[in-house]
């Protein structure tokens, strides 16, 4: 009888428990989505700067210090750890962080999302019968399209499905340089050169904000490593610093007027970037003027409350760890800053918020427009426009017998009827759009490489056979027969991507400067090469079929020594979003003529590249990295930077330097004729180099200063103005520190690629 009383008990008991538990789990899956737009009759209007600093003060002056405290952080650990964990862990989604509100003086919170590709993740949204945002193609393929108009337009999508979901407080774009492809997060980013960062960059900023979504640029700075971000040291002189690393973020600062930085989790130069008072106050606000607030990468950003305080972090995020009440009173009663500091680090935020937050809206942001029609068809252009042909081959018989895009060529594929197209690879029927961390969305759908390939050939009446390539001598006996091949090898999120280890684990590592373990998802690549079961599936295939392309998918560069010369074509598809598949198969079909180029250099072997790790605890970046590198050593990349094959084939002509003579203050302008000389209409990339041969201090061979987009029908010939000004040329000088253009002659290199034989020359003084 006793027993089947304890029995019982325990039973009630665990009944309990269980429905305790299922209440924090459904509380956290159910969390409170509160508003974050203000009640603007409670305020008066601002019309210049002057009100909307007196505005800020006073309410500063109506806080008590535990108010202002609370402006200083995201929410409290336990609610916030809670709800973040049950959602990741058990939801598969990331739920929004609010931050600051003051409820007694009307100053509602404000609310994060991230946003590379799309929203990063709400409460669910629907379309139709369907659940998720646009997903566009990732920031690598974007930058592979050298399209600042595109960018605009994407970006104000994602602006606009932010605030139908209730965020207006993102932390995009993400800028730091693309030191070495096999950066683990190479794919949130755009290039490995500075110029086109920032120019991209400063589109996605302008765009957000135009809807009142305050933009972050991060992280901040020198965070080109992933695996041991949380330790790692970097290294770098001051040269390096101001004129490789921190152009970019200096632009969308100073052009962009970005609302808000989020600090690396790196230490640079030994100091943790969340307490580096050299680059968030020295630089960032005195010499730059920046005007908003900074906040911490989460989670791990923050270390010392006093430190960063001191060196002019705002907000501590996403939850209060250092920025404790008690722990700030207890510095300010010991000296360590006054109440006053804290005034002027609540003030930037609350400014910023106001700034935007009273602002007026250019339109209303209801559900209905997201992932509308329109969207839909964008990620679609952004996919097709930013895919790169690297290699296409002459086929012995000419398979394209259908009319004027005939190549004599692997590509476009012939559209004829009644043949069979075999598209093979682990990864030719998955829904592959990247990275699960903090770039990841949740799409309606994904078009697959297989997909939309078989969508395309139903209508020409093709059969389409798909293979995940289990067994090689089966691939081999299919691709033999087929009449067109495309395999499909690269990576997924487990391959390449935020690093999702234990903090501890992933610090050990660093420590010991190797890997221990297993290692986790994402993270950065050991190994430039694919992985091997798509090594052997291409050499099985390579010589099978000559009307067969590689289409790789993935974030960055990859060493192609292996098998680069034996394969007919080659196609960089990249993670190319929830329309990819479409996308892929109008490349293909010749329906969209390819017009990416590489927003990065690809090198012939892996030695040729600065040399990088996963697991360290200290690295030097150096002054060269990318073309600048190659240029400098002499070294012939497998691919350039900027370099993209066609359908069709443009020819470069008459270069016209319109100044031959400047001042420091003046612009050089140039322009070129460009011609589409083949028989379909494509879009060209026009490039403008500065080179510096006669440079008395140590530079680069030559540097991207400028480049446009056109498109050209068959036979028809553009002249293209482009424009670079004197101070975009200069140099920084660390004696003297500053910024100084050299009194002498430079050259100016326009064409097609990075590649010397694809550039025009022509010479220009300053004087």
């Amino acid at each position: 009888m006793k027993i089947r009383k304890i029995i019982k008990g325990l039973g009630y008991s665990l009944l309990a428990l269980s429905a305790v538990i299922s209440f924090f789990i459904y509380r956290a899956y159910d969390y409170t989505v509160h508003p974050v737009a203000f009640d603007k009759s409670k305020f008066p209007d601002i019309s210049d700067t002057k009100d909307l600093d007196k505005l800020t003060l006073e309410l500063i002056s109506k806080m008590t210090l535990d108010e202002k405290i609370e402006q200083m952080y995201g929410q409290t650990m336990g609610d916030g750890i809670a709800t973040l964990g049950i959602n990741h862990m058990l939801f598969d989604r990331l739920p929004h962080f609010y931050v600051a509100g003051n409820e007694r003086l009307n100053i509602p919170r404000f609310a994060f999302s991230d946003g590379p590709r799309g929203v990063k993740s709400n409460k669910e949204r629907t379309m139709g019968d369907k659940k998720g945002v646009t997903s566009f193609p990732i920031s690598m393929a974007r930058g592979a399209s050298f399209d600042l108009e595109m960018e605009s337009r994407i970006y104000e999508v994602i602006a606009k499905e932010m605030r139908a979901s209730g965020v207006n407080y993102t932390g995009t774009p993400t800028v730091n340089l693309l030191r070495h492809p096999a950066w683990g997060r190479a794919q949130e980013v755009y290039s490995e050169d500075p110029w086109l960062m920032g120019e991209m960059g400063l589109e996605a900023t302008r765009s957000l904000q135009k809807h009142n979504v305050m933009s972050t640029v991060k992280h901040f700075a020198l965070n080109s490593i992933e695996n041991s971000r949380f330790v790692v040291d970097v290294v770098v002189d001051e040269r390096t610093l101001r004129e490789v690393y921190l152009p970019h973020f200096k632009k969308i600062v100073q052009d962009g007027n970005v609302a808000s930085i989020m600090s690396s989790y790196n230490k640079v130069n030994g100091v943790y970037a969340g307490n580096n008072k050299y680059l968030l106050t020295d630089i960032l606000r005195d010499e730059w003027g920046f005007e908003g607030f900074v906040i911490n990468d989460f989670m791990y950003g923050t270390h010392d409350a006093v430190a960063s305080i001191n060196a002019g972090l705002n907000v501590e995020m996403p939850f209060q760890q250092h920025y404790q009440h008690d722990t700030i009173k207890q510095a300010i009663s010991d000296g360590e800053f006054t109440e006053a500091r804290i005034d002027e680090l609540v003030f930037d935020t609350l400014r910023t918020q106001l700034k935007f937050g009273l602002a007026n809206d250019p339109m209303e942001y209801p559900d209905s427009i997201i992932a509308t029609p329109d969207s839909i068809a964008l990620t679609k252009e952004a996919a097709e426009k930013g895919m790169v042909l690297l290699k296409n081959s002459e086929v012995k018989n000419n398979h394209v017998k259908d009319g004027k895009n005939s190549t004599g060529q692997v590509l476009p594929f012939s559209k004829q009827s009644k043949q069979t197209v075999a598209v093979i690879g682990r990864l030719a029927d998955i829904e592959n759009t990247g990275d699960k961390g903090s770039s990841g969305t949740f799409e309606p759908y994904v078009i697959t490489p297989y997909q939309g390939i078989a969508d395309y050939n139903k209508k020409l009446g093709n059969k389409v056979v798909l293979d995940n390539a289990s067994d090689l001598n089966a691939s081999k006996a299919l691709a033999k027969k087929a009449d067109q091949v495309v395999v499909v090898v690269g990576y997924t999120y487990v391959d390449e991507g935020e690093f999702l280890l234990a903090s501890d684990e992933a610090n050990e590592a660093a420590r010991l400067g190797k890997r221990i373990g297993e290692k986790a998802e994402g993270g950065d690549r050991e190994s430039l090469k694919l992985l091997p079961e798509d090594e052997a599936l291409i050499k099985a295939l390579a010589k099978t079929n000559e009307n067969l392309v590689v289409v790789y998918v993935g974030g960055s560069g990859i060493d192609m020594s292996a098998w680069n010369d034996e394969v007919p074509a080659i196609l960089f598809s990249w993670y190319s979003g929830m329309e990819g598949g479409n996308a892929l198969a109008n490349i293909l079909y010749g329906e969209v003529n390819p017009s990416g180029k590489l927003p990065f250099s690809i090198a012939k072997q892996a030695s040729d590249y600065p040399y990088f790790t996963p697991y360290t605890e200290k690295i030097t970046y150096g002054y060269y990295h990318g073309y600048t590198l190659f240029d400098k050593k002499g070294i012939e990349p497998a691919y350039p930077f900027g370099f993209g094959l066609s359908y069709t084939n443009y020819d470069y002509t008459d270069l016209t330097i319109d100044n031959s003579e400047l001042s420091d203050t003046d612009s050089l302008n140039v322009s070129v004729t460009v011609t589409n000389s083949g028989r379909v209409a494509g879009d060209e990339i026009i490039q403008l180099y500065i080179g510096f041969t006669n440079s008395s201090v140590d530079r680069p061979v030559k540097l991207l200063r400028d480049f446009n987009r056109i498109s050209l029908a068959a036979g028809e010939s553009k002249v293209v103005e482009l424009e670079v000004a004197t101070k975009d040329m200069a140099w920084y000088n660390p004696e003297a520190k500053e910024w100084q253009v050299e009194k002498m002659t430079y050259e100016v290199y326009v064409g097609g690629s990075s590649a010397k034989a694809d550039l025009l020359t022509g010479y220009f003084t300053v004087e």
